[in-house]
């Protein structure tokens, strides 16, 4: 189900936007990988996934949006997770890594968490390192509502060089920092190789 939702999600976005640019693909590397990236809009997801493509991903989205059975249906055989942000028990962490050891599939994940701070934690990066996998920093540049998708303005996506963490690593406050400062100066390298006059604003609070 998941390349028909792809495939779906190609469709539809390549009819209503146009074809989007994407950036530097040589730099994605072999194997499984932990996709991170400032989330920008609810869409930026599909826009990554269909930029990486072939290969796969698992996604973690909030437990909320799996009340309706019908899109918990969707979201299930998309190789979505459930995150209890309230709660997070250790299988926000455990399963992930599981799924980057044991199968095909990357992950993407957005450091902030949400679309509405732009602040980094550190589940990725313990993701990364309990997996033995890269971390790949990706960017957004395009529209930011689905409105604003029927204006045809270019949507861009740009990949970052992998950042490798240190088996030896330890990651405490300034172990974190460190990946954390990595992470957001590979984003701010990004942004300004589409668009070096790029500023992101926030539409929620564009609106406001």
């Amino acid at each position: 189900m998941y390349s028909f939702l792809r495939v779906l999600a190609r469709v539809i976005l390549y009819t209503i936007n146009g074809k989007p640019k994407f950036k530097n693909k040589d730099r994605i590397p072999k194997g499984n990988y932990v996709l991170v990236a400032p989330h920008r809009t609810w869409f930026d997801p599909l826009y990554y996934a269909l930029a990486a493509s072939p290969k796969e991903f698992a996604f973690m989205a909030k437990k909320e949006l799996f009340k309706n059975p019908i899109l918990r249906y969707i979201l299930v055989h998309a190789n979505v997770l459930s995150v209890d942000r309230e709660n997070p028990g250790p299988s926000v962490i455990k399963e992930p890594v599981r799924i980057l050891q044991k199968s095909d599939k990357s992950l993407i994940i957005f450091p902030s968490g949400t679309r509405h701070s732009q602040s980094l934690k550190g589940g990725a990066t313990l993701i990364s390192k309990l997996s033995k996998t890269p971390l790949l920093p990706v960017t957004y540049q395009g529209p930011l509502t689905f409105k604003s998708l029927f204006s045809r303005k270019k949507s861009t996506i740009n990949f970052g060089n992998p950042i490798y963490i240190d088996k030896k690593l330890k990651l405490n406050e300034d172990g974190q920092s460190k990946i954390e400062m990595q992470m957001q100066d590979a984003f701010d390298r990004l942004d300004d190789e589409i668009d070096p006059n790029f500023k992101y604003v926030d539409p929620a609070k564009k609106e406001k």
